[in-house]
C-alpha cells in the first residue's frame, strides 16, 4: 500500500483532477488521510448493455462514473465505502472473460478488466484496502448483498410465469429482491426494501410472497416477544423487507440506463498530464 502519499502534495493533485473532471456535479473527494491509488477503465454490465466507465480506487472508497469526454469530463458519479464491499470473481466462458462481482447491501454489478492481468490487479488492491479499512474501522465483513439485474438480453420472456413475451409494447421490469426480467403482471406488488429506498420498491409475485411471509412471521415472534417481556438488550429490532438479497437500483430506471454520449476509450488511459507521473497501480 503507499501510506506514505497521505497528505502530500502529488496525492493532494490527482484527486483534485479527479474531482475538477467531475465539475460542480460530483461530491468533494479530498480528505486528510484519503490516497488515490490507481484508476481505469472497466466495462460495467448494466441494465441495456455494457458500457465503458472510468474507475478510481482510494484506500476508503471505489468512485465510478460515465464517460462524456476523453480525460476531461465524467458524470453520474457513485461513491461505494470500501468497508461495504465484497467482490465475487466469476467463471470464464467463450463470450465474458476477465469478470468479477462487485457486492454491497445496496448495489451489487459485474464489471470486466480488458486482460486477466488487470482483472487480478483490481481484484488483489481491492480487497487489500477493504482488509485494511476493516481492520481500521473495527467492522465486520457485509454479508448481506444486493441482487445484480439480470441484463435485458438475457431473456425475451417474462423470468417468473415463462408465458409473457417481451416487445416494443410489452417492457421489461427488474425484481428489486432477486433482479430477475419480469413482465408487469407478475411485478404488480411493491415491498418496504429500507436498504435500498424509503418507499416500497418493484417486486415479482414469489419474492413478495416471500417477504410477506417473513414480515408476518417476524411480527408474530414480536408479539409472543412483548406477551414475555421486554425484548434482550441488543436485539435488532425488525425492519420491514430488509432481508438479505434485496437488489439493485431505485423504482425507476437507474440514472445509467438514461446515459449517453460515453465515447470511445482505450483499454488504458494516460489519466494526468502535466508531468505528474502515473500508472494504473501505486505499488
Amino acid at each position: 500500500m503507499v501510506d506514505y502519499l497521505a497528505n502530500t502534495e502529488i496525492n493532494s493533485q490527482r484527486i483534485a483532477a479527479v474531482e475538477s473532471c467531475f465539475g460542480a456535479s460530483g461530491q468533494p473527494l479530498a480528505l486528510p488521510g484519503r490516497v488515490l491509488l490507481g484508476e481505469g477503465v472497466l466495462t460495467k454490465e448494466c441494465r441495456k448493455k455494457a458500457k465503458p466507465r472510468i474507475f478510481f480506487l482510494f484506500n476508503d472508497i471505489l468512485v465510478y462514473g460515465s464517460i462524456v469526454l476523453n480525460k476531461r469530463k465524467y458524470r453520474s458519479q457513485h461513491i461505494i465505502p470500501l468497508e461495504e464491499v465484497t467482490l465475487e470473481p466469476l467463471p470464464e466462458t467463450l463470450q465474458a472473460k476477465n469478470r468479477w462481482m462487485i457486492k454491497t447491501a445496496k448495489k451489487s454489478f459485474v464489471v470486466s478488466a480488458a486482460s486477466a492481468t488487470e482483472r487480478q490487479e483490481w481484484i488483489s488492491h481491492i480487497e487489500e484496502c477493504v482488509r485494511r479499512q476493516l481492520l481500521a474501522t473495527g467492522l465486520q465483513p457485509s454479508t448481506e448483498h444486493a441482487a445484480p439485474w439480470i441484463p435485458d438480453k438475457a431473456t425475451d420472456i417474462c423470468m417468473r410465469c415463462t408465458q409473457t413475451r417481451f416487445s416494443a409494447l410489452t417492457r421489461r421490469h427488474h425484481c428489486r429482491k432477486c433482479g430477475f426480467v419480469v413482465c408487469a403482471e407478475c411485478s404488480r406488488e411493491r415491498f418496504l426494501l429500507p436498504r435500498l429506498s424509503p418507499k416500497p420498491l418493484r417486486v415479482c409475485s414469489l419474492c413478495f410472497r416471500e417477504l410477506a411471509a417473513q414480515k408476518q412471521k417476524e411480527e408474530e415472534e414480536e408479539e409472543e416477544e412483548e406477551e414475555q417481556g421486554p425484548r434482550v438488550p441488543g436485539q435488532p429490532a425488525y425492519l420491514a423487507g430488509a432481508v438479505c438479497g434485496a437488489s439493485s437500483g431505485d423504482d425507476d430506471d437507474s440514472d445509467e440506463d438514461r446515459e449517453g454520449g460515453d465515447g470511445d476509450w482505450p483499454s488504458r488511459v494516460e489519466f494526468y498530464a502535466g508531468g505528474v507521473s502515473w500508472s494504473s497501480f501505486h505499488s
